[in-house]
Protein backbone atom coordinates (compact mmCIF):
# COMPACT_ATOMS: atom_id res chain seq x y z
CA UNK A 1 0.00 0.00 0.00
CA UNK A 2 2.75 2.47 0.92
CA UNK A 3 4.63 1.64 -2.28
CA UNK A 4 1.52 2.18 -4.46
CA UNK A 5 0.56 5.45 -2.76
CA UNK A 6 4.13 6.76 -3.08
CA UNK A 7 4.57 5.83 -6.74
CA UNK A 8 1.05 6.63 -8.01
CA UNK A 9 0.00 9.60 -5.86
CA UNK A 10 3.34 10.95 -4.57
CA UNK A 11 2.51 10.67 -0.87
CA UNK A 12 5.12 12.14 1.50
CA UNK A 13 6.01 10.94 4.99
CA UNK A 14 4.03 13.79 6.56
CA UNK A 15 0.93 12.92 4.52
CA UNK A 16 1.21 9.23 5.50
CA UNK A 17 1.40 10.20 9.19
CA UNK A 18 -1.59 12.55 8.86
CA UNK A 19 -3.84 10.10 7.01
CA UNK A 20 -2.84 6.91 8.90
CA UNK A 21 -2.64 8.09 12.52
CA UNK A 22 -3.76 4.72 13.91
CA UNK A 23 -0.75 2.89 12.39
CA UNK A 24 1.81 4.31 14.90
CA UNK A 25 4.42 4.83 12.18
CA UNK A 26 7.47 6.98 12.86
CA UNK A 27 8.72 9.77 10.64
CA UNK A 28 12.26 8.36 10.44
CA UNK A 29 10.97 4.90 9.54
CA UNK A 30 8.76 6.28 6.77
CA UNK A 31 11.59 8.48 5.42
CA UNK A 32 13.86 5.41 5.20
CA UNK A 33 11.16 3.31 3.51
CA UNK A 34 10.21 6.02 1.00
CA UNK A 35 13.87 6.62 0.09
CA UNK A 36 14.24 2.88 -0.53
CA UNK A 37 11.12 2.87 -2.75
CA UNK A 38 12.44 5.88 -4.72
CA UNK A 39 15.89 4.32 -5.13
CA UNK A 40 15.04 0.71 -6.04
CA UNK A 41 11.29 0.60 -6.67
CA UNK A 42 10.58 -2.18 -4.13
CA UNK A 43 10.42 -2.68 -0.37
CA UNK A 44 11.70 -6.26 -0.10
CA UNK A 45 14.73 -6.96 2.03
CA UNK A 46 17.93 -7.27 0.03
CA UNK A 47 19.50 -10.70 0.42
CA UNK A 48 22.69 -10.52 2.45
CA UNK A 49 21.60 -7.41 4.33
CA UNK A 50 21.35 -7.35 8.11
CA UNK A 51 23.71 -8.49 10.82
CA UNK A 52 25.79 -11.50 9.71
CA UNK A 53 25.55 -14.76 11.63
CA UNK A 54 28.33 -15.40 14.11
CA UNK A 55 27.55 -18.28 16.47
CA UNK A 56 25.22 -19.98 13.98
CA UNK A 57 27.65 -19.79 11.07
CA UNK A 58 27.89 -22.79 8.73
CA UNK A 59 31.14 -23.99 10.32
CA UNK A 60 29.61 -24.04 13.80
CA UNK A 61 26.48 -25.80 12.52
CA UNK A 62 28.70 -28.55 11.09
CA UNK A 63 30.62 -28.90 14.37
CA UNK A 64 27.41 -29.16 16.43
CA UNK A 65 25.93 -31.66 13.96
CA UNK A 66 28.98 -33.92 14.24
CA UNK A 67 28.89 -33.79 18.05
CA UNK A 68 25.11 -34.17 18.44
CA UNK A 69 24.86 -37.12 16.04
CA UNK A 70 28.17 -38.76 16.99
CA UNK A 71 26.36 -41.52 18.91
CA UNK A 72 24.63 -42.97 15.85
CA UNK A 73 27.42 -45.52 15.26
CA UNK A 74 28.51 -45.81 18.90
CA UNK A 75 25.66 -46.27 21.41
CA UNK A 76 25.92 -44.62 24.82
CA UNK A 77 28.52 -42.07 23.69
CA UNK A 78 26.17 -39.12 23.15
CA UNK A 79 26.98 -35.60 24.32
CA UNK A 80 24.63 -33.25 26.11
CA UNK A 81 24.02 -29.69 24.94
CA UNK A 82 26.18 -28.44 27.82
CA UNK A 83 29.07 -30.73 26.80
CA UNK A 84 28.78 -29.63 23.15
CA UNK A 85 28.90 -25.98 24.27
CA UNK A 86 31.96 -26.58 26.45
CA UNK A 87 33.89 -28.55 23.83
CA UNK A 88 33.09 -26.29 20.87
CA UNK A 89 33.16 -22.92 22.62
CA UNK A 90 29.72 -22.02 21.20
CA UNK A 91 27.23 -20.52 23.69
CA UNK A 92 24.70 -23.03 25.02
CA UNK A 93 21.70 -21.02 23.77
CA UNK A 94 23.22 -20.99 20.28
CA UNK A 95 23.79 -24.76 20.44
CA UNK A 96 20.09 -25.17 21.29
CA UNK A 97 19.12 -22.92 18.37
CA UNK A 98 21.41 -24.76 15.94
CA UNK A 99 20.01 -28.15 16.99
CA UNK A 100 16.37 -27.06 16.81
CA UNK A 101 16.32 -24.54 13.93
CA UNK A 102 19.27 -25.24 11.64
CA UNK A 103 19.61 -29.02 12.00
CA UNK A 104 15.93 -29.65 12.82
CA UNK A 105 16.81 -32.47 15.21
CA UNK A 106 14.43 -33.76 17.84
CA UNK A 107 15.32 -34.92 21.31
CA UNK A 108 14.39 -38.41 22.51
CA UNK A 109 14.40 -39.48 26.14
CA UNK A 110 15.87 -42.84 27.06
CA UNK A 111 13.79 -45.48 28.85
CA UNK A 112 14.81 -47.87 31.59
CA UNK A 113 15.03 -51.52 30.57
CA UNK A 114 16.48 -54.77 31.81
CA UNK A 115 19.74 -55.81 30.14
CA UNK A 116 18.84 -59.16 28.57
CA UNK A 117 20.95 -61.74 26.82
CA UNK A 118 19.47 -63.83 24.03
CA UNK A 119 19.14 -66.73 26.53
CA UNK A 120 17.18 -64.48 28.94
CA UNK A 121 14.85 -63.39 26.13
CA UNK A 122 14.17 -66.97 25.06
CA UNK A 123 13.52 -68.09 28.64
CA UNK A 124 11.10 -65.19 29.23
CA UNK A 125 9.18 -66.00 26.06
CA UNK A 126 8.89 -69.68 26.96
CA UNK A 127 7.77 -69.01 30.53
CA UNK A 128 5.23 -66.36 29.53
CA UNK A 129 3.66 -68.75 26.99
CA UNK A 130 3.50 -71.49 29.62
CA UNK A 131 1.87 -69.06 32.06
CA UNK A 132 -0.72 -67.96 29.47
CA UNK A 133 -1.68 -71.61 28.81
CA UNK A 134 -2.43 -72.19 32.52
CA UNK A 135 -5.29 -69.67 32.64
CA UNK A 136 -8.30 -69.01 30.38
CA UNK A 137 -8.19 -65.85 28.26
CA UNK A 138 -10.96 -64.19 30.30
CA UNK A 139 -8.87 -64.36 33.50
CA UNK A 140 -5.58 -63.05 32.09
CA UNK A 141 -6.57 -59.39 32.57
CA UNK A 142 -7.20 -59.97 36.30
CA UNK A 143 -3.86 -61.60 37.21
CA UNK A 144 -1.40 -59.53 39.22
CA UNK A 145 1.79 -60.34 41.10
CA UNK A 146 2.97 -59.15 44.51
CA UNK A 147 6.54 -59.08 45.71
CA UNK A 148 8.82 -57.50 48.26
CA UNK A 149 10.54 -54.24 47.39
CA UNK A 150 14.04 -54.65 45.93
CA UNK A 151 16.45 -51.74 46.29
CA UNK A 152 19.22 -51.96 43.71
CA UNK A 153 22.68 -50.68 44.54
CA UNK A 154 23.53 -49.16 41.15
CA UNK A 155 24.65 -45.70 40.16
CA UNK A 156 21.67 -43.33 39.96
CA UNK A 157 20.81 -41.87 36.58
CA UNK A 158 18.88 -38.72 35.83
CA UNK A 159 16.47 -39.48 33.00
CA UNK A 160 16.03 -35.75 32.33
CA UNK A 161 19.68 -35.48 31.29
CA UNK A 162 20.00 -38.83 29.53
CA UNK A 163 18.73 -37.90 26.07
CA UNK A 164 19.99 -38.04 22.51
CA UNK A 165 19.17 -36.48 19.16
CA UNK A 166 17.83 -37.96 15.94
CA UNK A 167 16.89 -36.41 12.61
CA UNK A 168 13.48 -34.79 12.41
CA UNK A 169 10.88 -37.17 11.04
CA UNK A 170 12.50 -40.23 12.64
CA UNK A 171 10.00 -42.30 14.58
CA UNK A 172 11.00 -43.60 17.99
CA UNK A 173 10.22 -47.19 16.98
CA UNK A 174 12.72 -46.89 14.08
CA UNK A 175 15.62 -46.09 16.44
CA UNK A 176 17.98 -48.94 17.38
CA UNK A 177 17.13 -50.28 20.85
CA UNK A 178 20.78 -50.04 21.96
CA UNK A 179 20.55 -46.28 21.58
CA UNK A 180 17.08 -45.95 23.05
CA UNK A 181 17.33 -48.02 26.24
CA UNK A 182 19.31 -47.44 29.40
CA UNK A 183 19.97 -51.00 30.59
CA UNK A 184 21.11 -52.55 33.84
CA UNK A 185 22.38 -56.12 34.40
CA UNK A 186 20.03 -58.91 35.47
CA UNK A 187 21.83 -59.58 38.73
CA UNK A 188 22.92 -56.16 39.94
CA UNK A 189 23.70 -55.79 43.64
CA UNK A 190 20.48 -55.28 45.57
CA UNK A 191 18.89 -55.29 49.01
CA UNK A 192 15.39 -56.73 49.59
CA UNK A 193 13.10 -55.43 52.33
Amino acid sequence: MIKNLRQLKGYTAVRFLREFESKNWTRSGLDYLLAKIDRSGWVDRVSGSGRPRTARAIGNVTVVEEMALSQEDKPRTHRTVRQIAQESGIPRSSVHRIIKTDLQLKCLKKSNAQALTSTNKQARMTRSRQLMQKYPKAMVNFIFFTDEKVFTVTAPTNSQNDRFYVRSGTRKKDVDENRLLRTRPTFSKSVMQ
